[in-house]
């Protein structure tokens, strides 16, 4: 609303719109920056190289013999003053003779004083007289009172003269109105510097640029408010891609750069912008640099996404700084992010009231990491009830949470909606859990369904399921794929099954061949072996017999060792054999033990054979009844004949 006619009046023009505009402050300054240009006087401007007191006395006398620029400056000095009863007889004088600037500024003394009327009456006089600040703030004038007609009438007569302000009050009125010619006046407000106008035109262009399919299957993508996501555990899947992504072009380009040009204005929401479309491309210096000169003029969210910058570089103590300010100004994220970093050190007392506050500040992953945090401390009741808060306000994981916890005591029925309301929202652990669900009710279609869609998001033991269901079904070509991505993913139980189904499909091996050089190993057995370093007892087995067929026997032993002492029985009976091709008989017969005692059949057949060579008769029919027992058939004849023998040796 401050629109003066020279250089004289601009200081007060700032002063006017903090007592009277609604804008927000940094918009009154762009407001008083932008009438820079506009000048009413030459006199005005040589104030900027003399002292002001000698400038004003100069005037004074100038204006006592009735100097007409000299009454107009002096009388917006006195207004840029704030003394108004000074001002007042200098501008009445200045207008009464016909000066343009002086009747502007006459407008906003009377403004200033509450008589909106006749101010906006001067302002008239001014504006038909050709002032483009006079018509912008006519056109304010206008507007605060409804009369949106007239109000673009004189705002149009600003904008065209060429009115910073004119031109993004005018956009402002069009875009009101839903008006498309709005953005060509924020483009010419925003080309004369006005720096509202380049940040909404930025704004504008980047909304076109990422909601807009570009062609018949293109999608659009929004990018991301800076640290938004990255709160719920304290984790980063805002974090940067590896390596720079590609450089913006179009519309997105031509958004950058209207960014720039409002932070390097001082606009701190285009900072913050900026620095978030920075930190997405990878480049985190800059974006660092943005989110810091945005948060020193008091964004909140600037300084939570500078706090995640630095935590992410290992800065944790910088970050938690970062992170307190934002909070105590209402940054409901980086009172979460402050509650899980409280959180992995131990503070359960302090994250919760981080947690508490984030929840209050309306951001729904503090009532989530609040269940969570309950949840570790087998607050049951309490658990249920944060995550029950935040699954109506739409957390999906929050949803996934409160369904497992029903489950878990045993209300399948009171789970399943809070399952499928979370996996219909995205939620990959919910899909599966799902599967789970009806997997127990046997229910194995509709079980398929839910791993199939978790499996096509990326979940590892989902694709495991989807594997197993394939080869249970003979389609080995779709097992494969699966049980690769869930082998992929860090499963050991794919990567063996996956080691499993390659190993099926390799020739026999052929006679050794004396002094033949060593066989590289196989796919199969780096799979084996993954899973095997994984802790996977039935593929340690599987890589020691592997070892063993290559003469690798100290390799052999190792794995057979590993997989026994984990309690594989398997793996015992074969550390068992290998000890006594080496003549360690003893401790084979100790493995042996350990492995018919958990059920290993030839095992128990074997030390019922030391036994009778020892002469043990009764230990060996002992051993022999267990192998009898335990199997396979072919064992449990073997077992029997042997057991014959020995009883009528013992009865000869």
């Amino acid at each position: 609303m401050v629109f003066m006619g020279d250089r004289a009046t601009l200081l007060e023009t700032g002063r006017f719109v903090q007592r009277h505009a609604r804008n927000a402050a940094d918009e009154i300054i762009e407001a008083a920056g932008a009438a820079d240009p506009v000048l009413g006087t030459t006199a005005v401007a040589d104030a900027d190289a003399e002292n002001e007191t000698e400038t004003e006395a100069r005037h004074r006398r100038a204006a006592e013999h009735g100097d007409l620029a000299s009454m107009s400056a002096l009388g917006a000095m006195l207004l840029r003053r704030g003394d108004l009863d000074g001002a007042e007889p200098y501008l009445r004088a200045a207008t009464a003779e016909g000066d343009r600037a002086a009747a502007n500024n006459l407008g906003v003394l009377l403004h200033q004083r509450g008589y909106a009327d006749e101010a906006a009456g001067w302002w008239r006089v001014a504006a038909v007289a050709g002032s483009a600040p006079a018509a912008h703030a006519l056109g304010r004038h206008h507007r605060e009172r409804g009369d949106e007609p007239a109000a673009e009438y004189w705002l149009r007569q600003a904008a065209e003269q060429g009115h910073a302000l004119g031109a993004y009050a005018l956009a402002d009125l069009l875009e009101h109105r839903g008006d498309v010619g709005a953005e060509r006046w924020l483009r010419a407000a925003a080309e004369q510097g006005h720096r509202e106008a380049a940040y909404r035109l930025a704004m504008a262009l980047e909304r076109r640029a990422t909601e807009t399919p570009r062609g018949p299957h293109a999608t659009g993508t929004r990018l991301p408010v800076p640290g938004a996501a990255r709160s719920a555990a304290g984790a980063t899947p805002g974090a940067a891609p590896d390596g720079p992504a590609a450089e913006p072009v179009g519309e997105l380009a031509e958004a950058e750069q209207w960014f720039r040009q409002a932070a390097a204005r001082g606009h701190r929401r285009a900072a913050l912008h900026l620095g978030a479309l920075l930190e997405q491309r990878g480049e985190l210096k800059e974006a660092g640099r943005w989110y810091l000169s945005s948060a020193k003029e008091g964004e909140a969210r600037a300084a939570c996404a500078l706090g995640f910058l630095l935590r992410d570089a290992g800065d944790e103590e910088s970050a938690a700084v970062w992170w307190l300010r934002a909070a105590q100004d209402g940054d409901g994220n980086a009172a979460n992010a402050l509650g899980a970093l409280h959180a992995a050190r131990g503070e359960q007392q302090t994250a919760e009231r981080w947690y508490r506050a984030a929840t209050d500040a309306g951001d729904v992953n503090g009532a989530y990491n609040l269940g969570l945090l309950c949840a570790a401390q087998d607050r049951i009741p309490q658990a249920e009830q944060w995550y029950r808060r935040a699954a109506y306000a739409g957390h999906r994981e929050a949803a996934n949470a409160l369904a497992v916890l029903l489950l878990q005591a045993g209300d399948a029925n009171g789970a399943e909606p809070w399952f499928s309301k979370a996996a219909e929202a995205g939620s990959v652990d919910a899909a599966f859990n799902l599967g789970i669900l009806h997997a127990g009710r046997d229910d194995d279609r509709t079980a398929l369904v839910w791993y199939e869609r978790a499996a096509a998001a990326g979940h590892t033991e989902a694709a495991l399921q989807v594997g197993i269901a394939a080869l249970r079904d003979g389609d080995e070509l779709t097992a494969e794929r699966h049980l690769r991505c869930a082998a992929g993913g860090g499963s050991a139980e794919a990567a063996f099954r996956l080691a499993s189904v390659l190993d099926a499909r390799r020739p026999e091996p052929g006679p050794a061949v004396l002094g033949a050089s060593r066989e590289e190993k196989s796919e199969c057995e780096e799979w084996y072996e993954r899973a095997a370093r994984q802790g996977h007892r039935r593929a340690q087995v599987r890589v020691g017999m592997l070892a063993a067929a290559r003469g690798d026997l100290a390799e052999a032993d190792r794995w057979y060792r590993e997989a026994a002492e984990a309690g594989s029985r398997n793996g015992a009976f074969n550390l068992g054999l290998l000890l006594a091709r080496e003549g360690s008989e003893r401790e084979a017969s100790l493995w042996w033990t350990r492995a018919a005692r958990a059920g290993h059949g030839r095992a128990a057949l074997r030390l019922a054979l030391l036994a009778a060579r020892r002469g043990e008769l009764t230990e060996g029919r002992r051993w022999c009844a267990r192998a009898v027992e335990l199997g396979p058939a072919e064992v449990a004849e073997r077992a029997a004949r042997l057991s014959e023998a020995l009883h009528q040796e013992l009865t000869a």
